[in-house]
């Protein structure tokens, strides 16, 4: 996939940056293929390089000692991902980045961005927006596990996937994410999230298949993400 400056300047870092500010990061990255399934970066591996999805969905997953997992973010096109190194000497990435499918992305050198971090204010201002929208996005998700129930986490995972990736279809809003992507999401476990969402199917307000949901009814999801359902 050939990149232009255009292009690059879809990233919410890069909206900003001069033509030949761009130029200059597209002669220093290179393209990088990335199969479903396969990982971009690996929890704890040095944060040498960053990121720009280009195609396809990545999830970025922490891992405990037990080995459970959670979602911490779900990764579209034209998004930055794993920019730590970016902004802090030595240190690794504090979570898996996996493709949800075969991907493309651009990776960037970590301490080329930093350089130009130092001279260039508008990149450091562009990017501190964007790691102070993923902070406010960890609050709310830690605001939901320590107070709603376990349905609205559920619900509210699903209409926050339907704002980002749904598909309109004339029978409602196609997801790409399998269950056990919204238990992630969730903070909860397959077994609880296939509970609750076959009870949501057999009432018709979703549809559920191997690797896809289908939202039939969001309002009825809206009403149990916002605790008003009776």
């Amino acid at each position: 996939m050939n990149v232009s400056p255009k292009d690059l300047r879809q990233v919410v870092v890069f909206q900003n940056a001069t033509e030949a500010d761009l130029r200059q990061i597209l002669e220093n990255s290179f393209p990088r293929s990335v199969e479903e399934g396969e990982y971009f970066f690996l929890q704890g591996d040095p944060a040498n390089y960053l990121y720009v999805l280009l195609h396809g969905q990545v999830k970025l997953l922490q891992t405990n000692l037990r080995g459970q997992q959670v979602n911490l973010r779900t990764i579209y096109p034209w998004q930055m991902f794993g920019a730590l190194g970016a902004v802090r000497d030595k240190i690794n990435y504090p979570a898996s980045a996996m493709a949800m499918e075969n991907c493309a992305a651009l990776a960037i050198k970590s301490l080329f961005l930093k350089d130009m971090l130092r001279t260039r204010p508008y990149l450091s201002n562009d990017l501190m927006h964007l790691m102070t929208d993923y902070v406010q996005e960890m609050q709310v998700r830690y605001r939901e596990l320590a107070t709603e129930r376990v349905d609205q986490r559920i619900a509210g995972a699903l209409l926050r996937l339907t704002a980002q990736s749904g598909q309109k279809t004339d029978k409602g809003v196609e997801l790409s994410f399998s269950r056990q992507d919204v238990a992630e999401m969730s903070g909860t476990t397959l077994y609880t999230v296939s509970r609750v969402m076959t009870e949501w199917e057999r009432r018709g307000w979703v549809r559920l298949g191997r690797e896809q949901i289908q939202i039939i009814k969001p309002h009825e999801l809206v009403k149990i993400a916002e605790g008003t359902e009776r």
